[in-house]
């Protein structure tokens, strides 16, 4: 009697992607130690506060009014909630939002991103719940302390495909680790991945 072995219509890459789109997927790469996180936070906080203290660059025109809204938009200030806040029971679906994942504690944006229902977003799997759980814990082991939260900017685009350039914009601006656009940066310690 043969096996046969079922073909993958997927590419190998494709493959693996799929697979470590799981939220229970891939513990994080390496154990970190205390000094490595320290260092790593270090570096990204330092980056972030350049952006916090750097004027905005803007082209101005006769014909416009003022530019982006999103141009001083500081994710720091607007308010915070808990990361646990999709288990509550909402009367609504929420509204078009752009949000901020934030260790409040070293004053840290770890991952921006965008919904059209805010009060719905995390329901189900998210690969940044791994990301927390892993940053989380790398944390308590090592006797560090952190504060996660999220918050919500109620003020982005209803339209999906704007929403998803300012949200392109904040990611490029203030280099979130935990946004693959910028793992090139910081590396993935938290991620499960491979740098």
């Amino acid at each position: 009697m043969s096996t046969r072995k079922q073909i993958s219509l997927l590419s190998g890459e494709a493959q693996q992607a799929v697979s470590q789109s799981r939220f229970e997927n891939l513990p994080p790469q390496s154990t970190l130690n205390h000094r490595e996180i320290v260092t790593w936070k270090r570096k990204v906080a330092t980056f972030q506060t350049s952006v916090k203290t750097a004027p905005t660059m803007q082209q101005a025109s006769l014909f416009e009014q003022a530019g982006d809204p999103t141009d001083n938009l500081d994710p720091f200030t607007i308010p915070q909630q808990n990361t646990e806040f999709w288990r509550w029971q909402f009367s609504d679906v929420g509204v078009a939002a752009l949000y901020f994942v934030i260790d409040y504690q070293s004053e840290l944006l770890l991952y921006v991103g965008e919904t059209v229902k805010s009060n719905q977003r995390w329901k189900g799997e998210h690969d940044c719940k791994r990301y927390l759980m892993n940053y989380r814990q790398a944390h308590y082991r090592n006797n560090l302390e952190s504060q996660l939260g999220i918050a919500f900017w109620r003020h982005a685009p209803t339209d999906r495909r704007l929403r998803q350039t300012v949200e392109s914009t904040l990611i490029h601006r203030w280099r979130s680790p935990f946004n693959k656009e910028n793992w090139k940066f910081w590396g993935t310690p938290f991620i499960g991945t491979s740098d």
